[in-house]
């Protein structure tokens, strides 16, 4: 089964020692001659202090090497077009590209930021709606689309919750935020960065929220609860009302994180179980690219009683135009250049309207069905094991545990991810939750179609076969990748690890002084 796949494999060399001097891919045209007359001396525009005193050393390329160079990486790379990427809690799906298409239009990429409101009313009018539709779909009062990220709206939220608390004369008490110990890590880290300290209460026997528990650790100085819904477990904390309940009567908020939102689209609404803020990924939920270190979104809904304080501007419409409106006394300020990252928005606002409620409801239900066919599928392994009462059904994701095959075999939920990239697929996020010894966490998503969960099940199935008869081709995996097994260590150390070019050029240089 493995032997269908097999990874391009170039060895090639980052573009920094490509090319040679002189080359040249691109050539600016001439300011025109009206230009310069208006503009002026371009010496006079820029003051010294901001000018190069010498060229960027930039690889010098002709545009026929730049296309081979970055036609062999795509080629050396895996993506979400090309085969399964079950990355649990992640929310790996498949991004329309009529809507990459759209963010290209040049009445949206060429709008500028600066430019008059009388001349952006359709955008401003596009993004007032999608504030409307994402309020809609959570149960919030209102919405603002600054944060550029999941992590970045959690900490919003985070400093929402500190506003409204200091608002009502006790921020100096409400210290703490508490989590539970199967939360994403995002989750103590905003805490913790907005100035809270964290509490962690534990799972119960069922894989939820420990009511008792976290009824003992709530008091005077309780902030608020970060919860998801379903949990990372992929279960359903179906005490969520007493919980919101137990939150509340203390004086507490509770944040709910938006990494799952996608099993619950259309069937039930975070606002409706009690909560008072609310986290969108909208790389996760509303199909826009999701990795790379490129630009997100992560809007913020609040309920009522927090809407004052949602960061500047926020977009109004009086009836006749659209305006931003700064005037917000108790804001918290803001978090983001500008209005956020439009175009990602504006992806967004295209699969929400393409897709319709029915639609996001039914990616709901699909997202739910794959992950509960694969809990079937992978059951019958024995040598997988699923925590926490097997035979209640998931929600979009799953957590099967390998401690026994690793027990029996030394092989260890890493190694078998290392392996599952020879099969062609991408691996799924291992050793999260904490609260699951040598975890996969799996999530299918509705992107993909009963044909690859059956592959993936097999696959999973010939490697156990193969950790038990010859676990040396699992525990020294991956063989069939571009790039084989990386050493983590040198990937991690401060002296070997390479950032960026300039830190690969810094380190050269001193290699060949060295040397």
């Amino acid at each position: 089964m493995n032997g269908r796949f097999k990874q391009a494999s170039w060895n090639e060399p980052i573009v920094f020692e490509l090319g040679n001097a002189g080359r040249r891919g691109f050539v600016l045209p001439k300011v025109e001659e009206e230009i310069r007359r208006k503009a002026g001396s371009l010496d006079e525009l820029l003051p010294a202090e901001v000018r190069r005193a010498s060229p960027p050393r930039l690889p010098q390329l002709s545009e026929v090497e730049v296309l081979r160079h970055y036609t062999r990486l795509s080629q050396m790379n895996y993506g979400v077009d090309l085969g399964f990427y079950p990355l649990g809690s992640c929310t790996m799906k498949y991004n329309p590209k009529i809507n990459e298409v759209l963010a290209e239009l040049p009445g949206v990429a060429m709008v500028h930021p600066y430019q008059d409101e009388e001349t952006v009313q359709g955008i401003l009018e596009i993004l007032y709606r999608l504030e409307r539709w994402l309020a809609e779909i959570t149960g919030m009062h209102e919405v603002c689309l600054q944060p550029a990220a999941g992590a970045h709206g959690e900490f919003l939220g985070a400093l929402l919750m500190r506003a409204y608390h200091n608002f009502n004369g006790e921020g100096g008490k409400r210290s703490e935020i508490i989590v539970p110990d199967s939360a994403h890590g995002t989750n103590p880290a905003s805490g913790t960065m907005a100035g809270f300290k964290i509490v962690v209460v534990p799972s119960n026997s069922e894989g939820c929220v420990d009511l008792e528990a976290l009824k003992a650790a709530v008091s005077e100085r309780t902030a608020g609860l970060m919860l998801t819904n379903p949990n990372t477990l992929g279960i359903f904390e179906r005490n969520i009302e007493e919980i919101a309940e137990t939150i509340h009567s203390a004086g507490g908020l509770l944040y709910y994180d938006g990494a799952n939102l996608n099993a619950i689209l259309g069937k039930i609404r975070p606002g409706d179980m009690g909560f008072d803020i609310v986290h969108i990924n909208i790389h996760k939920t509303f199909g826009t690219p999701h990795g790379g270190g490129g630009p997100g979104a992560g809007p913020i809904g609040v309920s009522e009683k927090l809407a004052e304080f949602l960061p500047v501007p926020r977009i109004v419409y009086d009836g006749n135009r659209y305006k931003l409106d700064y005037d917000k006394p108790h804001a918290v300020g803001k978090i983001r250049s500008f209005y956020g990252n439009v175009a990602v928005l504006l992806k967004a606002y295209a699969y929400i309207l393409s897709l319709g409620a029915e639609g996001l409801k039914e990616t709901a239900e699909i997202s739910v069905l794959n992950a509960n066919y694969l809990v079937k599928k992978l059951r019958e392994i024995p040598e997988l094991s699923l925590p926490y009462d097997e035979k209640k059904p998931r929600k979009h994701e799953c957590v099967f545990g390998v401690e026994k095959l690793e027990k029996q075999t030394g092989v260890s939920a890493l190694h078998v991810a290392k392996r599952l990239l020879d099969y062609g697929f991408h691996a799924p996020t291992i050793y999260f939750p904490l609260i699951v010894k040598e975890a996969l966490m799996i999530e299918p998503t509705e992107s993909f179609e009963k044909e690859t969960l059956d592959r993936f099940a097999e696959a999973m199935r010939e490697i156990v076969k193969e950790a038990r008869e010859t676990p040396e081709k699992v525990l020294n995996a991956p063989e069939n990748t571009a790039v084989p097994r990386v050493d983590e260590v040198k990937a991690s150390h401060p002296r070997t690890m390479t950032l960026s070019w300039k830190i690969y050029q810094q380190k050269h240089d001193e290699m060949r002084k060295n040397y």
